[in-house]
């Protein structure tokens, strides 16, 4: 069966990168004589024609972007895809949607794949991508929810103080013994929110460490260490989960622990997902503009794509409380 030779193997054949070969056929970027000759020999030895985006190469242009998740399962992320390809969409540009589960190797060979389309630009939300990877790309990159340097252009909220809010919120309407389902530790935003709820009750008398337990933005890890949460701290009787998911994981624990929420257990979470609306009892929540997420985000993409002027490459947006029946307190400790 006859098979096309694909720009992975030219890379191989060449002992280059998938990068350095790209860049030898837009003729974009750096490349020297000894390298450029090794990749136009590989290419000729292994007939390797990119005709299916010649036109692409000739315009200079694809008018396609890459749109990078970790998580397809978090309903955070198809919301997001939703605003990225409507943007885009407006724009006159189609986007290639990839998922990597949280995997660096399902993310490279995304990106080389990407490539191998001639993206003119990529959105992705990483946290194993590097700067350095990223300049090899030689395309422009705009980082969605994740932080990856400081040179990279970045959209996301104010992690922390959402956080203090929504910890802060809980002690308002009375909880006196408040706990944190945190996200991942390798990830920035779930850091921030833990600095956030710890703002609100490191110093507070009765808090403990042990309040503190990993969900890892996952319903059913948050499930289990919400009951372990509870066998151990029965006194507990808020919590502020670091994602929707994990705070609708807390509300399933709370029911089969037979604690009441809101009655006897207040439980508030993160992102504003339309999930959370669907839940009994509806969520309390820290709201993300995921929508405005996505077309920021889309926005100084294609900006950055088309030379045009960028007044910020760093955008961090407001967060806002949106107070639903997870946090409505029917006992006499006080608030709302």
């Amino acid at each position: 069966m006859f098979s096309m030779a694909t720009i992975r193997d030219v890379a191989k054949q060449a002992g280059v990168s998938v990068a350095t070969v790209s860049r030898v056929l837009n003729s974009n970027g750096y490349v020297n004589n000894e390298t450029k000759k090794k990749v136009d020999e590989a290419i000729q030895q292994l007939n390797y024609k990119p005709n299916a985006v010649a036109r692409s190469l000739y315009k200079k242009t694809s008018k396609t972007i890459g749109l990078i998740v970790p998580d397809i399962g978090n309903p955070f992320f198809p919301e997001l895809a939703r605003a990225v390809e409507d943007t885009a969409h407006k724009k006159g540009y189609n986007v290639f949607f990839c998922n990597t589960d949280e995997n660096a190797e399902k993310e490279e060979h995304y990106l080389e794949i990407l490539l191998q389309k001639y993206v003119d630009g990529v959105i992705v939300a990483s946290n194993t991508l590097t700067a350095e990877k990223v300049k090899e790309l030689n395309i422009p990159v705009v980082s969605i929810d994740r932080k990856i340097t400081a040179e990279i252009p970045t959209v996301v909220v104010k992690n922390k103080e959402g956080a203090q809010k929504a910890t802060g919120y809980l002690k308002e309407i009375g909880c006196e013994r408040i706990a944190h389902l945190r996200g991942p530790h390798h990830i920035d935003n779930a850091n921030e929110r833990v600095d956030g709820y710890l703002e609100e009750v490191g110093n507070e008398p009765w808090f403990e460490s042990s309040y503190i337990v990993d969900g890892n933005y996952v319903m059913k890890n948050a499930i289990q260490a919400t009951l372990e949460l509870l066998e151990r701290h029965p006194e507990i009787d808020g919590i502020f989960a670091a994602n929707d998911v994990m705070a609708i994981g807390a509300v399933k624990a709370a029911h089969r622990f037979g604690k009441k929420v809101p009655e006897e257990l207040a439980i508030i979470g993160f992102d504003g997902i339309s999930m959370a609306e669907a839940t009994t009892p509806e969520l309390t929540t820290i709201a993300q503009p995921i929508y405005d997420m996505g077309t920021a985000v889309t926005d100084l993409l294609v900006k950055l794509i088309e030379k045009k002027p960028v007044e910020r490459t760093f955008l961090e947006l407001e967060v806002e409380l949106v107070e639903r029946e997870s946090t409505r307190k029917q006992n006499n400790k006080g608030g709302r």
